[in-house]
């Protein structure tokens, strides 16, 4: 079902240079605006007992101020590149920055829990549509030969961006008031409307394909909009709260599971067979080379998400770091990151990317083997250590992945293959997140019962232990609370190895992928 506007809008351009920017300047200024709303995402997990104490909501009420978010963002996803096809690129990405920015700073002058979740969805609509923006406006920026340097630039502040988050979120927190954690947004947000003013503009591509869509009037594909906005937004519900709900245990879980399957199941059929304007253009993923590279995008977003969140994760829950301290193990892997991105991107342009892909995966899969090793007597130096090991390997993945998807893609279509890459990279890592915490919790709750088969009065170590400690309920109590401390250890061993047996598999499957031509375009394969 769709609706025509009756009168087309004419492409009027916010600002052209009058003379060639500089590309280097518009790619830092475009991730400077993703570095914002990346570290937003994570940067609120640390201050909800902060925020739930002083607007007087529980510990539960208060975790919708991330499901909030999360889905408003993965329903603006799908649709932004159509959205920018219609309002034009430009004016699209700086009324998304603009959002951003006004949400942030009623967020933080929000007076109830309530209006900080109305907020959080406001703010949730426009980070939702300045990732996709980015990348196309990247993709059409520079040339296939300069794309893999480019992608390092805006790689560093996807993947710093959430390593700084928690330390940041847990020191202005404790120092200020957790409502600094959204105000900060401003400044960098202000910056980022100037510079986007000034020095970028639409390409011809991108402005054809604006032309196009209001060439026969606006038609509008409403049936699409709402299967997306119910499937999509159900499964991040059923993603972000199951494991507090206890999964399909959850009558509520239940509901948006089925909910999310029969949105998303007839979403697709709705938007390949049915709608003549569909608002998500599905049709990209009949390109074998684009299809492929979206798989790995999500394996990418499950495997790094997971690993960020499980390491700091680990150090409060067995090494009793705060959150600041927990942060501070990401930082020095925030750091060579930096350095590794720039490297990344020079031999992207010399070295075949299924290679460096692999490269990346063996880096991220002998880190995650060496936290494997770990027990609860680990050191600061180590868990940094560990950290900057990993994050060796992630640039090696992250760069030559973007730059051979946008390198097989039909003229004008930069948009919308933007939007499905950023959603397939944001639903890997929820369900990513998802995955590791529900393994945590089954191998914790598998390791308690086999390690509790050794209380026995039959069992020799656990009564010369027993006996040692003086016997008696306290020596039980003491007993019952090592074993516990050393389930969850072993669980967390065990994620650690799954997660590292799983980038070896993603191996496997990069290295199907064909070679293609350096500098040039993709073939499809």
């Amino acid at each position: 079902m769709s609706q025509a506007a009756s009168q087309p809008l004419d492409y009027l351009p916010l600002a052209a240079p009058v003379h060639r920017v500089n590309p280097w300047l518009i790619a830092v200024t475009v991730s400077m605006a993703t570095f914002m709303e990346v570290l937003d995402t994570s940067i609120a997990n640390v201050s909800l007992s902060h925020i739930a104490g002083n607007l007087g909501a529980g510990r539960d009420e208060s975790t919708w101020v991330l499901t909030s978010y999360l889905v408003s963002n993965a329903i603006v996803l799908p649709i932004s590149g159509w959205l920018a096809s219609v309002l034009g690129r430009k004016r699209f990405y700086m009324s998304c920055v603009a959002l951003f920015t006004a949400s942030s700073f009623l967020c933080g002058m929000a007076p109830s829990l309530g209006w900080l979740l109305v907020f959080r969805c406001l703010q949730g609509i426009g980070g939702g549509g300045l990732a996709p923006s980015e990348q196309s406006i990247l993709a059409d920026t520079f040339e296939p030969r300069q794309r893999g340097m480019a992608f390092a630039i805006y790689g560093v502040a996807i993947v710093v961006a959430p390593a700084i988050g928690p330390t940041l979120g847990g020191w202005i927190t404790d120092n200020y008031d957790w409502r600094w954690i959204f105000f900060i947004n401003i400044p960098v947000g202000i910056l980022s409307l100037i510079l986007t003013y000034r020095l970028v503009s639409d390409s011809e591509g991108a402005k054809k394909e604006h032309q196009s869509v209001w060439r026969n009037g606006l038609r509008v594909d409403y049936i699409g909009f709402g299967l997306v906005a119910l499937g999509l937004g159900c499964l991040q519900v059923m993603l972000d709260k199951g494991q507090e709900d206890d999964w399909f245990g959850s009558h509520f879980i239940q509901l948006v599971a089925l909910l999310a399957a029969f949105g998303i199941i007839a979403a697709i059929i709705w938007e390949v067979f049915i709608a003549k304007d569909p608002i998500v253009d599905l049709s990209l993923l009949r390109n074998r080379s684009f299809l492929s590279v979206n798989v790995l995008m999500f394996i990418m977003g499950f495997i790094l998400t997971a690993t960020t969140v499980m390491l700091p994760q680990f150090v409060q829950q067995m090494l009793g770091y705060n959150a600041t301290t927990a942060g501070l193990i990401l930082m020095p892997g925030g750091f060579i990151l930096m350095l590794m991105f720039p490297v990344a991107g020079a031999l992207s342009n010399k070295v075949q990317p299924k290679y460096l892909m692999a490269i990346g995966l063996l880096i991220t899969a002998a880190a995650m083997f060496h936290l494997a090793g770990f027990n609860n007597q680990v050191s600061f130096n180590h868990l940094a250590w560990a950290r900057v090991y990993q994050c060796v390997g992630l640039p090696f993945f992250f760069v030559p992945i973007n730059t051979v998807a946008y390198g097989d893609l039909p003229p004008g279509k930069s948009n919308n293959a933007s939007a499905l890459l950023n959603l397939m990279r944001n639903l890997g890592g929820s369900v990513g997140i998802s995955v590791a915490v529900l393994l945590l919790e089954r191998r914790a709750q598998l390791h308690q019962n086999r390690l509790g088969s050794h209380l026995s009065l039959f069992d020799a170590p656990f009564l010369s232990h027993f006996h040692a400690l003086g016997g008696g309920r306290i020596a039980l109590a003491r007993i019952y609370g090592e074993l516990q401390t050393q389930a969850v250890m072993l669980a967390y061993i065990d994620v650690f190895k799954i997660m590292a047996i799983g980038c070896l598999v993603v191996l496997a499957l990069v290295m199907m992928l064909r070679k293609v031509k350096l500098g040039e375009k993709v073939q499809g394969h």
